[in-house]
């Protein structure tokens, strides 16, 4: 059966300062070369390159821009694909996309469905329509972003997907909620959920403390990064136990069909 090798970085994003970020990553991925050489994706946090910086124009990058310019030629060095989120021109708003880059040069793209109100994202960013499953390596890979994670009816597995990916700046002060929803997830969906979160503070002052992990489809914690610390946690995903699982509790046949809007 196939696996699937992932490493999640948990980082410590500099506000506002992408350049930096992206030498901060270089540094950071060039110290794991080892155990990236045989991963299959790797995964950075949500705003990866800026922060969580709604307001600020200057935090916009063009569809095509340097930070879907970082993802490529990161994919390209380690052959693998790279994914994290990004805020890109929509108009005249913002959309938070999550991209996807191959070493073939393929890119993919999620937008980020479920805008946090409390911080205004709605008036900053326009929502996603689409629920994007992407493959590799034989693995169905649902990618969502930080807020989507409160929101279960869109996650729903319709035995589509392998594994769950969530990308965030998810507060220190909300972790305890990240850490339970990551988990639940896992359960009702009967998938690998990933979880990769930032450390520092942002541009607000807002703490972050991690919470990087990944957990199987019982629940049950695989492995997780030191809190407070960037690191890079890499897991990998065995795809016979998870469909054996599935055949001996076949929870999504008594599943209630839906259709999204």
């Amino acid at each position: 059966m196939s696996a699937l090798t992932v490493a999640l970085v948990q980082q410590s994003i500099d506000w506002l300062a992408p350049q930096q970020n992206f030498a901060q990553l270089d540094i950071q991925l060039s110290a794991q070369q080892v155990q990236l050489s045989g991963c299959d994706l790797i995964i950075l946090p949500e705003t990866f390159a800026t922060g969580f910086a709604l307001a600020e124009p200057c935090a916009e990058s063009p569809v095509g821009g340097e930070a879907l310019t970082f993802l490529q030629r990161q994919a390209q060095r380690w052959q693998a694909v790279v994914a994290g989120s990004v805020l890109v021109t929509q108009g005249e708003k913002k959309a938070n996309r999550f991209y996807w880059c191959w070493p073939d040069g393929t890119v993919r793209h999620y937008d980020k469905r479920h805008l946090f109100c409390l911080g205004k994202e709605g008036d900053h960013v326009i929502a996603g329509r689409e629920r994007e499953v992407f493959e590799v390596n034989g693995f169905r890979i649902l990618p969502q972003v930080c807020y989507d994670l409160r929101f279960p009816v869109f996650q729903r597995n319709r035995n589509d997907y392998d594994v769950m990916i969530n990308v965030a700046n998810w507060p220190a002060a909300r972790r305890r909620i990240w850490d339970t929803l990551l988990q639940a997830r896992a359960i009702e969906n009967q998938c690998y959920v990933l979880g990769c979160n930032r450390v520092g503070e942002d541009g607000f002052g807002t703490a972050h403390n991690g919470g990087t992990a990944a957990y199987d489809f019982t629940g049950a914690l695989l492995a997780s990064a030191p809190d407070d610390q960037a690191d890079v946690l890499v897991v990998s995903l065995e795809k016979g136990p998870l469909e054996a699982f599935k055949q001996g509790f076949p929870a999504h046949l008594d599943a209630d069909s839906f259709s999204l809007q």
